[in-house]
């Protein structure tokens, strides 16, 4: 209730914070396995060049993030970055967060998984996770997911849905009730196996399945990824020739709902935070709470209406 009031004031002018983070995006690895061209880690996996100095969260900032979180969040997303799987703590902390009555999801390119790893994932609560496979084919899916299995994403649908089937279904407890969700970038080298994907995707082993616009850099002359069709694209051709990001209305609810908390314990406006450019601060240093009404959290949520930092200006939710 704080959270809305709070929201619907300030497009009256008024920028206060009295209520907590409702949901955070807690970063467990920032590193990853593939090269993805559109992709900051991917990129930086690339030209060999280490992205952050703590590729894994430690104990001790997790146990600070659910700490003071807990008591008023609903919602922790185990991605940011990086390769969630690769940190071998994550069912384990995925438990911890289940215990405190949090929902938990988890977004991976699935590499990691193996028939074990995904048994312990079930077995910790997990309420939702997202296999991120774009494409049918071999030649499709490594036009993306450069250094990526096909076969793996495939396989870790059949071992999430085999965990997911041998434990006992409870109601509202995550445990057994998993939702496993097929993503798809829409991307050109994939647009001709959309309806493939349709048609299919229940017998790979997946619930639900999701198809998401990709973002892109260096847009303005076009893409080679860009789809063919503009409406399943974040891009449109302006009348000066070039390709312009679709606009969208400037009232973000994000950075008045949630924040980022990246391994090194960074705590970051929103997932289109990058590069760390517009962090409150770090948790070891001060609560979240300090952090989360602090004056830089809340002059960038000003700017957030009014010039709108570049970050916002790349956003699509």
């Amino acid at each position: 209730m704080r959270c809305y009031a709070s929201y619907a004031l300030s497009r009256f002018g008024s920028v206060r914070i009295a209520h907590r983070p409702l949901f955070l995006s807690v970063e467990p690895a920032a590193t990853c396995q593939l090269s993805c061209p559109e992709c900051p880690v991917g990129q930086a996996n690339k030209q060999r060049s280490p992205r952050s100095t703590q590729p894994l969260m430690s104990e001790e900032i997790w146990q600070r993030v659910l700490h003071e979180a807990a008591p008023y969040a609903h919602t922790i997303q185990f991605y940011f970055q990086g390769e969630p799987l690769l940190n071998k703590r994550l069912p384990m902390m995925i438990a911890q967060a289940h215990e405190q009555g949090l929902y938990t999801i988890v977004s991976t390119n699935a590499q990691a998984l193996t028939p074990e790893y995904a048994e312990a994932l079930v077995k910790a609560g997990l309420n939702r996770i997202i296999i991120s496979m774009d494409g049918w084919t071999d030649e499709s899916y490594n036009a993306y997911r450069i250094g990526g299995n096909l076969q793996r994403c495939k396989d870790a649908l059949r071992w999430l849905k085999d965990a997911k089937n041998s434990l006992p279904f409870r109601e509202g407890q995550g445990v057994g009730s998993l939702i496993i969700e097929l993503q798809v970038l829409r991307l050109r080298t994939n647009e001709h196996e959309w309806n493939t994907f349709r048609r299919y995707y229940k017998s790979l082993g997946a619930d639900r399945l999701v198809f998401k616009t990709a973002q892109l850099y260096n847009y303005a002359s076009g893409h080679p990824l860009m789809p063919s069709d503009p409406r399943y694209s974040r891009y449109i051709l302006g009348k000066d020739g070039f390709y312009h990001r679709r606009k969208l209305p400037k009232r973000c609810f994000r950075v008045w709902s949630g924040v980022v908390v990246t391994t090194t314990g960074d705590v970051l406006p929103c997932c289109y935070d990058k590069e760390h450019a517009y962090a409150y601060g770090n948790i070891m240093e001060h609560t979240l709470a300090e952090l989360f009404a602090s004056p830089k959290a809340q002059a960038f949520r000003r700017a957030a209406w009014i010039e709108q930092p570049d970050i916002c200006k790349e956003c699509y939710k």
